[in-house]
């Protein structure tokens, strides 16, 4: 399995890849700091799972989302984000998300996220 964590934060993005990593060892784990990235990053990689912030500059999560699942339909994308409103949420999963989950994550949190994705 592949992994990208995409989020503008470079804090974000390392907190979650530890607790990524926590939980899948040392597959492969690639890094974003905005959607165009995260685009261009899919289309070499073709990554299995893309953890994705919503509010980025260049590319933000809402467009950023579906030009991913262009270059992968299979992908599991899951937003990450602090925007928890109900209306996100909607926007992202009619997107094509599978989740939409509160930053941050622990180790615990994305254990239930990767049993969730697996699933589905």
């Amino acid at each position: 399995m592949k992994y990208l964590v995409t989020d503008d934060s470079k804090l974000a993005r390392l907190s979650l890849i530890k607790s990524l990593k926590a939980n899948v060892g040392e597959s492969e784990i690639f890094q974003a700091e905005n959607g165009l990235v995260a685009v261009e990053t899919m289309e070499k990689e073709h990554v299995d799972v893309v953890f994705l912030d919503l509010t980025m500059p260049i590319m933000d999560g809402y467009e950023a989302l579906p030009k991913l699942l262009e270059q992968n339909k299979n992908a599991k994308i899951v937003v990450v984000s602090a925007d928890i409103q109900e209306k996100a949420k909607k926007q992202v999963l009619a997107l094509g998300a599978q989740l939409h989950v509160q930053k941050p994550i622990n180790v615990d949190k994305m254990k239930e996220i990767l049993e969730h994705i697996n699933n589905v």
